[in-house]
């Protein structure tokens, strides 16, 4: 990327950096205090913990659940398992199945001394890191030997319900030409406080995401890949509840891109704001050393919010969830920082306005794999005009040099795509990104004119909004509606029972691992 095409005040955006640092810092001063439901289960499983009881429900729930009910849950399930291990000799799997039959109570056994935990520990620990460390290995071993698609990378989704259907879509979808495969998950799922087991067959609006669901698509992919000669990459959600959790299956699984925001779930599913700022920050120290690239969901706010006057909003979010990313130790690389194609289509130059923006978020976040999202709030049953607003957002995201573009179907606004819209989605991107290649090293902005205008505009009201959230807090900001017109209470919202403050044993030796030896 050549200099600024803008003509962006580059002191403007480190000032606006430098005040979403702050705010990040104030949330994660606050976050480091608090330990959740959903960060414990995460740390059952890397201890090994998996499957399900009589009643399905997970044993990485039982255990937490039971040190919850004892009132001991902040000192940590590492604490307790660890305590087990040295005085019973079972392994994590085995100390969960006798939680979960009645036979142990983990909170009533005798402490042992520390260096005996850890060192039973220790094995366990680096087992799951190792683990982790041959799933990104296998990645970066297809990536050197049958490469991928060039970027922007077309990202197409699935959401048949049924796992085994999902397969043959994304199959035929990556023959089609699509370089990542999003699998949807089902509606409601961000809600529930625990992961399902298993392969599923039954979803309402998209699939649900299990790790059995994770390993099935990745192994098809693999396969596929080597038939087109170009590795495919999976993405699935770790936002909602379960954030941390969704991350470490991902990890395990070898998915590739997981949608990871620090604000969508409190805004968009009425989590409770406290839960997700404690969750998204062990959920992205997981991403990071997993190789994991995240995808923001900025592109919601220009849905609930007028496209125009609220892209300020997009870009200070941008900015905060890159330096909340960078505290857990995500590298600018794997960051898909969300913005979208929104505008009204009958607004006047509305196309240059969009360019701008995009070039804007491409200038200011370089190393980024910004996620361009195509038009969604004005798709309407028109297939036809549809197709060319997804036409004209291929162009910008060509021009501005994009890391994914979500490719926009003709029938958006009517049904669920079949795999022909699919396929002229992907006709549509692949004959516009050949075609206009290298505009974006070809044309320049006029100095004065609408495009660098607007962008400066959004740039200023950015840093006047970040200004305001320095003052006011992030929570008190939420409180009032600043990110998509939504307002969320502190104290309310879905999730707020499973935050428990650390205890003076808590123990989460994952975090410094994983951020340390990437």
């Amino acid at each position: 990327m050549n200099k600024s095409k803008l003509g962006l005040d580059q002191g403007k955006v480190a000032r606006a950096r430098e005040l979403a640092r702050t705010i990040a810092e104030d949330v994660q001063s606050f976050a480091d205090g608090y330990t959740t439901v959903a960060v414990e289960r995460t740390i059952c499983r890397l201890l090994g913990i998996d499957g399900i009881d009589e009643n399905q429900v997970p044993l990485p729930n039982v255990v937490v659940d039971s040190l919850k009910a004892a009132g001991v849950l902040g000192q940590g399930v590492m604490f307790y398992i660890g305590n087990a291990m040295v005085a019973t000799g079972k392994t994590p799997q085995e100390i969960a199945e006798a939680v979960s039959d009645g036979s142990l109570e983990l909170s009533k056994i005798t402490v042992s001394d520390k260096k005996k935990v850890d060192a039973a520990l220790q094995p366990v620990i680096m087992g799951s890191i190792e683990r982790i460390r041959a799933r990104r290995n296998r990645r970066e071993e297809y990536l050197r030997t049958i490469g991928e698609g060039p970027k922007p990378y077309l990202y197409i989704i699935v959401a048949t319900g049924n796992i085994y259907e999902d397969v043959v879509q994304a199959e035929a979808g990556a023959r089609q030409g699509a370089d990542i495969i999003a699998v949807i998950r089902t509606t409601g799922q961000s809600l529930l406080d625990y992961v399902p087991y298993g392969a599923t067959t039954e979803g309402f609006g998209g699939t649900y995401a299990t790790q059995e669901n994770f390993r099935i698509m990745r192994a098809a992919l693999d396969k596929v890949g080597e038939e087109v000669g170009r590795y495919i990459r999976l993405c699935n959600y770790c936002s909602g509840l379960c954030m941390p959790e969704i991350a470490i299956m991902g990890a395990f699984e070898g998915l590739d891109v997981m949608l990871n925001d620090a604000l969508y779930g409190i805004l968009f599913r009425d989590i409770n704001m406290q839960r997700t700022l404690i969750d998204q920050f062990f959920s992205r120290v997981i991403n990071g050393f997993a190789g994991v690239i995240i995808n923001t969901g900025e592109d919601n706010y220009l849905t609930t919010a007028d496209a125009v006057e609220a892209a300020h909003t997009v870009l200070a979010s941008d900015i905060i969830n890159e330096q909340l990313a960078l505290l857990a130790g995500l590298p600018e690389e794997q960051m898909g920082l969300g913005h979208a194609f929104e505008m009204d289509p009958m607004l006047t130059n509305g196309f240059l306005y969009e360019l701008a923006q995009a070039q804007m978020t491409r200038e200011i976040f370089p190393k980024a794999t910004l996620k361009y999202m195509p038009p969604t709030k004005f798709m309407t049953g028109n297939i036809f005009r549809g197709h060319i607003q997804d036409a004209l957002f291929n162009i910008i995201g060509i021009w501005t040099h994009q890391g994914i573009q979500l490719l926009g179907m003709p029938t958006e606004a009517i049904h669920t795509p079949f795999m022909s819209d699919r396929y002229l989605s992907i006709e549509n991107a692949r004959y516009i990104f050949n075609n206009m290649r290298d505009i974006g090293e070809e044309v320049e902005f006029k100095e004065g004119g609408i495009i660098r205008q607007r962008a400066g505009l959004v740039l200023d009201n950015a840093v006047a909004l970040l200004e305001e959230l320095v003052k006011e807090g992030l929570f008190n900001a939420l409180e009032k509606g600043k990110f998509g017109d939504v307002k969320r209470p502190k104290d309310g919202g879905k999730g707020l029972d499973g935050v428990v403050a650390k205890g003076e044993h808590y123990s989460n030796p994952f975090i410094e691992l994983m951020k340390g030896r990437r």
